[in-house]
């Protein structure tokens, strides 16, 4: 499979700051968005940390005896999800490990989303409430699942979908990268079809645009280097509540 990618992160109208980081490394076909928390300086060090991080490992992984990049035939025997979990678990102790270091700091964290494609093969892993979505024809499904407290709610029955896009504890999230010495880290993968669009992203896109609405983005676009800023633009018309990153990866034979 051919990949072709786009990334773009913004501010946003509330913020002074930005905390999200984001990477596209498309030799190693590894892409990451991060959204930071812990003040200005704590968050964008840990999202920054993390991306650096995940990278870092992955690479050093691709040159050891078991490369976890060597094509398999199913999904099931790929070596990626345990290096992409190994590489956001120590994304976790390195944040960590510097928050102790440095009292200014302390409680810092980060969200995670990350996607390696290989071949027809596409793992995430997933901690936080950053989404990856796949865009595949006129559909469009949301891989992830937010591991925040209205999600809880949801799934337990106390509130519906529609309410938790109004509820005041929207932005708290269940899980981060960095803010404990460990972290359960999500993996998931999907086979790959020419055509497929991936899209990973913070909540300040995911809280101000809908699903159908990303999809529609991803689709009228003739370039997909066009649609980040586009998705950008649309999140800020609504307010632009916070630091928006989006990163989008099509497939081809």
């Amino acid at each position: 499979m051919k990949v072709v990618s786009a990334g773009l992160t913004d501010v946003g109208r509330k913020r002074n700051h930005n905390e999200d980081s984001f990477l596209i490394d498309d030799e190693l076909q590894l892409y990451v968005v991060a959204d930071g928390m812990g003040g200005h300086a704590g968050g964008g060090t840990a999202s920054r940390i993390a991306v650096e991080t995940i990278d870092k490992e992955l690479r050093r992984a691709r040159e050891g005896r078991d490369n976890p990049f060597v094509t398999t035939s199913n999904l099931q025997d790929a070596l990626l999800p345990d290096a992409l979990r190994t590489a956001v678990e120590k994304a976790c102790l390195a944040i960590f490990t510097t928050a102790q270091e440095d009292p200014r700091l302390s409680g810092m964290g980060t969200t995670v989303i990350s996607l390696v494609v290989r071949d027809n093969q596409a793992f995430f892993a997933h901690v936080g409430d950053s989404r990856a979505y796949l865009v595949r024809g006129p559909l469009i499904q949301q891989i992830s699942e937010d591991h925040s407290l209205v999600n809880e709610q949801i799934k337990a029955g106390m509130i519906t979908p529609e309410e938790a896009k109004h509820s005041r504890y929207k932005n708290i999230i269940t899980r981060s990268v960095g803010f404990e010495e460990e972290v359960q880290v999500d993996v998931m993968g999907v086979v790959a079809e020419p055509g497929d669009v991936f899209l990973l992203c913070s909540d300040g896109l995911a809280n101000m645009v809908e699903d159908r609405e990303l999809h529609e983005a991803v689709q009228a676009s003739a370039n997909l280097g066009d649609v980040p800023k586009r998705l950008i633009d649309l999140a800020n018309e609504r307010g632009g509540d916070d630091n928006i990153t989006v990163i989008v990866v099509q497939v081809s034979a």
